[in-house]
């Protein structure tokens, strides 16, 4: 992964104009040498967010909250903190050098990567607007109803029908077999070079920046070999399982409402997008997954709209697409169109009112879950045996729920749903009579790849971060409660002691100064973790103070164990068991407590 120069990260820091960043997003007046606005992060009437002009941070004098751009990104559009810097380096024009790996392979960079990718953007849409070739693609586009403005708006392109083309072009810009092979624009074939999209329409597919990472491409002629659909194949920056086609563009929407609609097709992404429903994304040519549902979660969605194909096959992805998110409490309502219509020929006909008015009417993810196995699968209500059926396939899909609260309602919903009697489906109890219950999260945590120690030292590292620079007692706290050794995550002991070491030195808080601490996918997604959830800044001490006791005790109880079972082993020799023996009462009589008084 991405490892940075000194000299670059040094360049970025002295590039990054914080005011121009939060412009973006919050609206800054001036207040004399000060900059100030409404606190994104708490409600307020009265501005308490404050900037000093050329200052690298930012302070709300309401809430506490301080911070630097990345820091900003992170939190408030929920950015990964790789994504921050990123975004960062290309709003400045920065060129983030990378180092060569220890064995000093070369390796092509991802900004490298993304060039080929630009110019290949530049060149397709250049020959659709432009050549006789690209005129019956855009008479085909046409009559799909999208305009020359959506067009360029989306920079839609077309590829050639004949190879070779594009990689001539690409070459005397000077991008070799190599770097256009690793971007996924051409494909080795028979021992030699040759471009991936032929005569297909070209959607680009953006990263959260904006930067183009891969293609969609559409056939509009039968005779064109494949599907109809294809994408740029797997590549350092093009992963399509975890790529939400049309996040850029509604990101900013979605974080700040936590709600998005889901849509099965791009054109039905990008129209719905480009008509004002700018919280919408699609997945990515493969079935809508568990990461995709990650990605929407990480950026704090509660609700999703599910606005799929009005057929068979869109309803069974309705039904597999609304157990994710209603899997992970959230709230998903189910938007049903007529049979054989989709989003984008429903607006091509009837405009975005008809959008509307479809969301407005949209019903219960269980209540459409209900309908679509009784009178979809043809089920005959009247017959006990039918009915039961029906009760135990949609309790089983309910009991498979982790969210207790949204378990318990939905089968109260249900009970309803099907005019039974809520006992009979075990609500308010623990046992339900058609499955056995669930085990719960905390004991068995493994088997749900929860980690306890990555959660509680996270939330540590996030008092410390998010509310140190208010309180510096949360430092002094950590300083005589917690040594670097108390953390048994190795990321979080390193990033203790660089925000710790960065306190004794009276440093400002930097977080560019983390992006070469650690591999870059193990430390984005744990800072992600870290800084995306919600603090309640007026009791940070208190829990911070709680979060130091169970770390104390977790390590207590620990030593505990490791000494008790070296004890029973019949390892240890006469004067190691006493000693063991003695410590072991040692622990047993002096359980830990949290210095609260601190010099």
């Amino acid at each position: 992964m991405a490892r940075y120069t000194k000299e670059s990260l040094e360049n970025l820091r002295n590039r990054i104009d914080l005011a121009d960043v939060l412009s973006q997003h919050i609206q800054l007046k001036n207040a004399g040498g000060a900059l100030k606005a409404l606190c994104p992060f708490h409600d307020e009437k009265s501005p308490s967010f404050m900037l000093q002009k050329g200052d690298t941070h930012y302070h709300c004098f309401g809430c506490g909250a301080h911070g630097d751009a990345i820091a900003f990104l992170m939190q408030h559009l929920r950015m990964s903190f790789y994504d921050a810097v990123a975004y960062l380096a290309d709003r400045f024009q920065v060129r983030l050098e990378e180092i060569e790996g220890a064995d000093n392979e070369k390796k092509i960079s991802r900004g490298r990567l993304k060039q080929a990718l630009e110019c290949a953007t530049t060149f397709y849409q250049f020959f659709l607007l432009h050549t006789k070739e690209g005129e019956e693609a855009l008479s085909y586009l046409y009559s799909r109803g999208l305009t020359l403005d959506f067009i360029t708006a989306f920079r839609i392109g077309l590829s050639p029908a004949h190879e070779g083309l594009f990689r001539k072009l690409a070459k005397q810009d000077g991008f070799s077999d190599e770097i256009l092979t690793a971007s996924g624009l051409t494909v080795e074939r028979s021992g030699r070079s040759k471009e991936f999209f032929l005569e297909r329409i070209m959607f680009p597919i953006l990263d959260p920046m904006g930067s183009v990472i891969g293609f969609s491409a559409r056939k509009f002629k039968e005779a064109t070999y494949g599907g109809k659909y294809i994408n740029t194949q797997e590549t350092e920056l093009f992963k399509k399982s975890k790529v939400l086609f049309g996040l850029h563009y509604s990101r900013k929407r979605i974080a700040k409402e936590r709600q998005a609609i889901i849509v099965e097709g791009q054109l039905d992404a990008l129209r719905l997008i480009y008509n004002g429903f700018d919280f919408t994304v699609a997945g990515q040519g493969t079935a809508f997954g568990e990461s995709h549902v990650r990605e929407l979660i990480q950026l704090g969605v509660t609700r999703v709209f599910l606005l799929l194909d009005g057929d068979e096959a869109g309803r069974q992805a309705t039904v597999k697409i609304g157990h994710l998110f209603q899997k992970e409490g959230v709230e998903v309502l189910v938007v049903t169109l007529p049979q054989g219509k989709d989003p984008d020929l429903l607006l091509l006909e009837q405009g975005p009112p008809a959008i509307v008015h479809h969301l407005s009417h949209a019903e219960e993810y269980l209540a459409f879950l209900f309908h679509y196995f009784s009178k979809g699968k043809g089920v005959d209500l009247s017959s006990p045996a039918a009915k039961n059926q029906l009760l135990q396939e949609l309790s089983s899909r309910i009991r498979d729920w982790d969210n207790p609260v949204m378990v318990h309602e939905r089968m109260k919903k249900l009970a309803s749903l099907d005019n039974v009697p809520e006992e009979l489906l075990g609500v308010g109890s623990r046992v339900t009579p058609f499955l056995p219950q669930k085990r719960s999260l905390s004991n068995d945590a493994s088997a749900q790849g929860v980690d306890p120690d990555r959660i509680l030292e996270g939330d540590l590292l996030r008092w410390l971060i998010v509310c140190g620079t208010a309180n510096p007692r949360l430092f002094e706290l950590c300083q005589h409660n917690l040594s670097p050794s108390a953390f048994r995550l190795k990321l979080a002991e390193r990033l203790y002691q660089h925000i710790m070491q960065g306190y004794l030195e009276k440093k400002t808080f930097d977080f560019l100064e983390f992006a070469n601490l650690v591999d870059e996918e193990e430390l984005g997604s744990f800072l992600s973790e870290v800084l995306c959830k919600k603090v309640n800044r007026e009791k940070a001490e208190a829990l911070l103070i709680e979060t130091i006791q169970r770390m104390k005790e977790r390590n207590w109880m620990l030593e505990r164990e490791e000494v008790r079972l070296r004890i029973h082993s019949g390892l240890a020799d006469e004067k190691e068991l006493l000693e063991l023996v003695r410590r072991f009462d040692e622990l047993k009589r002096t359980p830990p407590k949290t210095a609260l008084s601190v010099k």
